[in-house]
């Protein structure tokens, strides 16, 4: 299987893609985990790649590129692979087209931008133990305090309201657009495209769960052997 996972921040892509991984028996690529794991390879381009992250820059599309197709050539992805937050834009995901990186599917979990700013904006932490909680789906038994310590819970700048709103512009802006590319090129009838699937991310975990592996199954049916022998 060889698949990638689309969503806005805070969708749940990221928890959704380590349940498919771990039925199915693939690695999750992350884009970040990668670029870390490369500048502490010491390769010529993960070298190139921490340089530039050194000093506060976008690594460039065709490093990127370099190392998933790096990546992919270790024997973990001989049964497939799973891109998660990969590609970002229209070029990454032509370039990978281009270059013969082949995907089965693409699947997007969908969620409302209001229920991703209440999901994201509402957690809190604990800072010294990594405890987290949300002011309404998993509040603290007493209000903006650690259970176990009694400490202020702190909000993460990247969870305030108006960071989340201008990550999910740039989400609309620049990775958006796969979807409607994905899925057009599926009803364009091309054999190399990859089916498209739309899971509703609005419902529980489980839900949600559930219906990514049921459409799986579905759309990669050589998925089902493979499951239910493991």
């Amino acid at each position: 299987m060889r698949a990638i996972v689309l969503g806005a921040p805070g969708a749940g892509k990221g928890t959704q893609a380590d349940f498919v991984c771990e039925r199915y028996g693939v690695p999750k690529i992350a884009t970040g985990d990668m670029l870390r794991a490369a500048a502490d390879s010491g390769s010529e381009l993960g070298r190139r790649a921490k340089e530039i992250m050194d000093v506060g820059a976008l690594v460039p599309d065709e490093i990127i590129l370099g190392l998933v197709e790096e990546r992919l050539s270790r024997p973990d992805c001989g049964r497939g692979f799973l891109f998660d937050g990969f590609p970002r834009n229209i070029p990454q995901a032509e370039a990978l087209r281009n270059r013969g990186i082949t995907v089965d599917v693409v699947v997007e979990i969908a969620v409302d931008d209001s229920e991703i700013v209440r999901r994201m904006s509402g957690r809190r932490i604990h800072p010294a133990s990594g405890r987290t909680y949300h002011v309404e789906f998993n509040p603290p038994a007493l209000q903006g305090k650690d259970d176990l310590t009694g400490e202020e819970l702190v909000q993460r700048e990247d969870d305030g309201e108006a960071t989340v709103r201008e990550r999910l512009k740039v989400y609309h802006d620049q990775t958006r657009p796969l979807i409607d590319y994905y899925s057009a090129w599926e009803r364009s009838g091309d054999r190399d495209a990859p089916h498209y699937v739309r899971i509703d991310g609005m419902s529980t975990l489980d839900s949600v769960r559930s219906a990514v592996l049921e459409a799986l199954d579905q759309v990669v049916p050589s998925l089902r052997a493979t499951s239910s022998s493991s």
